[in-house]
């Protein structure tokens, strides 16, 4: 029961609106059939006491005969009361002895020619309706009559009809808590399978899936946890991932200080410029850890925002001009024809020039590293509302599989090339930054063997300045 408190808790705050409801709605029936019944006894009971008041009035006969007659025909009482308040005549089953039904106020409006009702109950517990009403004699009121009817019929009726309610009351009652409940157990099993998902996913199980797929908020909130528990796998793979790659960058340049220092310190060198080969080395896995640290901070510095732009207007044709001679003598050593397609003019753009030149140089470099052969060239073009920076070679591809991770932390595309293109992986991931700073975006297209097209648009805004 304590692996289910939510089925509980629903069904019983169901179960409870259930009696809520259905002790009003018998209140209310048997307050309406109580209503009904003395409606239509106080009805028939003032009909017959006008009807006898009408006879006492006008018939020839004595008013005792036709009253005996009448009540004993309709079982009811009827008291002749005068002026004083004394019964002048009585009859039917109810005791005279008890007057206490008989109040002075009353007898002022019956003689002041007002008719009175009331509810009495006799010293034994009997209750009874009593109707009075004032009687004419050549127009003036000379005596008053009562009538009293029984009113144990009616309370019989009213007592069956209770009961009846009360079991049919019951009966819907259980059979709502026995369907209330089923239902509580089926819309509180997915919670309860949620419950469990979350406590393994809490303690590191994110392989952990749902499978449900309702379509409602239960199932959009079970394909909530399914996502974030994709995402936390994806966070816990990419860090370990991470760290991974930090210590296998790092290990690789430290062995090689480590063991080229040992080796210059103790001499272990023929000639001089042997010895100077082993010093260039360490410079250069110094260079090489100088790099990825830099990219390190600078990545972390995007990512927590700390990282400040200086925006100006700024002509990316300029931009690329400087960016293609720093890399053309790279192209040059691998024998690769770096063409820049001449654009007669381009829409300034706000950004960053430091960091726009940082965005072509980082993948012009990416090009060149990965083309063994052939040529890449550069574009430049807009539209109305678009500039885009197009960089396209022809090396060695990517495949369709692995473009969705080329933005990642330390992916390589080539990772048998690692040493040899001397690239920490953090290039592309820092591109896409600062990209998207910029307001800009970054696409890719490829083929494997063929090359390979990087797209860099950014959006124009609606005045531009005269150039």
């Amino acid at each position: 029961m304590r692996s289910n408190r939510i089925g509980m808790k629903l069904g019983l705050i169901i179960a409870a609106i259930f009696f809520i409801v259905l002790l009003f709605l018998g209140v209310s029936l048997y307050q309406m059939f109580s209503s009904f019944y003395h409606s239509e006894m106080k009805t028939e009971i003032t009909e017959m006491t006008s009807h006898v008041s009408t006879m006492a009035e006008t018939t020839e006969a004595s008013s005792e005969e036709m009253m005996l007659t009448f009540a004993d025909f309709s079982n009811v009482s009827m008291f002749y009361i005068n002026a004083a308040g004394d019964i002048t005549f009585h009859t039917g089953e109810h005791n005279p002895a008890d007057r206490t039904f008989i109040r002075k106020e009353d007898l002022k409006q019956i003689f002041s020619g007002n008719a009175i009702n009331l509810e009495h109950e006799d010293p034994l517990g009997h209750r009874y309706m009593v109707i009075g009403q004032p009687i004419y004699k050549d127009h003036q009121i000379t005596s008053a009559i009562y009538v009293m009817a029984s009113m144990q019929s009616m309370d019989k009726s009213l007592t069956a009809i209770r009961n009846l309610l009360i079991l049919s009351g019951v009966g819907a009652f259980l059979l709502a808590m026995g369907i209330t409940w089923i239902m509580a157990l089926l819309f509180s099993r997915p919670l309860i399978m949620m419950q469990k998902a979350t406590k393994k996913i809490a303690v590191g199980e994110l392989e952990t899936r749902l499978d449900i797929h309702s379509k409602d908020e239960i199932g959009d909130l079970a394909a909530a946890i399914n996502n974030l528990a994709a995402d936390l796998q994806r966070y816990r793979d990419t860090r370990q991932e991470f760290f991974a790659n930090i210590s296998h960058e790092l290990r690789t340049p430290i062995t090689y200080l480590e063991g080229y220092a040992k080796v210059v310190k103790n001499h272990m060198y023929e000639t001089e410029e042997e010895k100077d080969r082993y010093l260039d080395i360490i410079y250069q896995e110094g260079v090489r850890i100088q790099h990825l640290v830099d990219d390190l901070f600078e990545l972390a510095k995007m990512e927590e925002g700390k990282i400040s732009l200086s925006m100006e207007w700024i002509d990316l044709r300029y931009v690329i001009h400087q960016s293609v001679q720093k890399v053309s003598l790279k192209a040059k050593e691998k024998g690769l024809e770096l063409v820049v397609h001449p654009t007669k003019s381009v829409p300034f753009i706000r950004g960053d020039g430091m960091r726009l030149e940082q965005i072509a140089l980082n993948l012009l470099e990416n090009a060149i590293r990965y083309t063994d052969e052939g040529r890449i060239d550069v574009y430049l073009h807009h539209s109305s509302t678009m500039l885009t920076l197009s960089i396209q070679d022809t090396g060695i591809g990517i495949p369709d599989d692995e473009l969705p991770y080329i933005f990642d932390r330390f992916y390589r595309v080539e990772k048998s090339r690692s040493r040899q293109t001397g690239g920490t992986g953090l290039g592309l991931s820092i591109v896409k930054k600062l990209v998207k700073l910029q307001g800009g975006s970054i696409h890719v297209t490829s083929r494997v063997g063929k090359g390979t097209c990087v797209s860099v648009q950014f959006v124009l805004p609606m005045m531009q300045e005269d150039q």
